[in-house]
């Protein structure tokens, strides 16, 4: 690709056609496809249980128009490690010409919890191969339980809220964090909004030359608790109030991109934890009073590794 015009990635053929089962305003599909927008070689992927994969691939049909392998909760990083060996086998033989590229796609349980083992030794071993993860911060495909990526606050089925209990007592992982540890080539965080911040990174990741990470944020109105139609902007708001900070991680050099770039050049406004928790009913008995000072612990975490960030960034 020369570009990252609209004309110019409308001419790269349909890789996830419309007609899936997910929920009207979800972010996955709208994910995939500007991920899969990074590339115009040939593509396979594999996808983990949950969310994405149950809606694509509903018996007898099909939304994927590329090779798709379904895989366990636990082994999706395991499975494209696999697709990428066999495709080195077949290409060494002279079976295979095609210069093909690897995609796992997985949600927050399957990438930050049951699937990390596999997501772990993948990207350790060195296999030429991208991870995303859907991160929706919840298992939603099984009634919306707690992850190890769900936000501090939050309600879910099995950490709800109530007269004892403000939500989730523990911080989020930072998965981003684990994977850059890795010292693997390419480590991004995305955000479905920045459409142009998606696809160059997308890029990146293809053509980095061994193991990449993105890690986007996928509002999920049915856990998230929104309106249907407000899923881009809860995504921007997102980075908004720096929840979720938009950059890359190249060869072990940090650097900003988007908006919280121009955040972090004061050209851009940084709101509060407030507007973020204002957004969705998941978080709404956090205007209780009682739980003040637990907003305000959170704000000053968020605050804190947005700091810690910039330094890492050298701003």
């Amino acid at each position: 690709m020369s570009g990252l015009s609209l004309k110019e990635l409308n001419k790269i053929p349909v890789r996830l056609a419309s007609g899936h089962r997910l929920c009207a305003g979800c972010a996955e599909s709208i994910i995939a496809r500007q991920i899969l927008m990074g590339t115009e070689k040939d593509v396979a992927v594999s996808v983990s249980t949950g969310c994405f994969e149950v809606s694509t691939t509903i018996f007898p049909y099909t939304s994927w128009n590329i090779p798709m392998v379904h895989t366990a909760f636990g082994n999706g990083a395991a499975g494209a490690a696999g697709l990428e060996t066999a495709y080195k086998s077949l290409k060494r033989q002279g079976k295979i010409d095609k210069d093909i590229k690897f995609v796992n796609f997985a949600g927050d349980g399957a990438t930050y919890d049951i699937g990390l083992q596999a997501l772990s030794g993948a990207m350790e071993r060195g296999h030429d191969m991208m991870f995303v993860c859907f991160n929706n911060e919840a298992y939603m495909n099984t009634g919306i339980q707690r992850s190890s990526a769900t936000e501090k606050g939050a309600s879910t089925t099995t950490s709800w809220n109530g007269a004892e209990s403000y939500g989730k007592k523990e911080y989020p992982k930072d998965m981003t964090a684990v994977m850059v540890a890795h010292n693997i080539p390419y480590v991004a965080q995305t955000a479905p909004y920045a459409w142009r911040d998606m696809v160059t990174k997308a890029r990146k990741a293809f053509e980095c030359g061994g193991p990449s990470f993105i890690n986007a944020i996928s509002p999920c109105p049915r856990g998230w608790r929104f309106a249907l139609s407000d899923t881009i902007a809860i995504s921007k708001l997102a980075v908004d109030c720096c929840v979720w900070p938009l950059y890359e991680v190249v060869d072990g050099e940090y650097s900003l991109s988007a908006d919280s770039l121009r955040i972090a050049d004061g050209k851009v406004e940084k709101k509060p934890i407030t507007d973020w928790f204002d957004s969705q009913g998941r978080f709404k008995h956090l205007k209780d009073e009682r739980w003040a000072p637990v907003v305000e612990e959170i704000q000053k975490d968020v605050d804190k590794k947005w700091e810690k960030l910039l330094k890492l960034c050298g701003l």
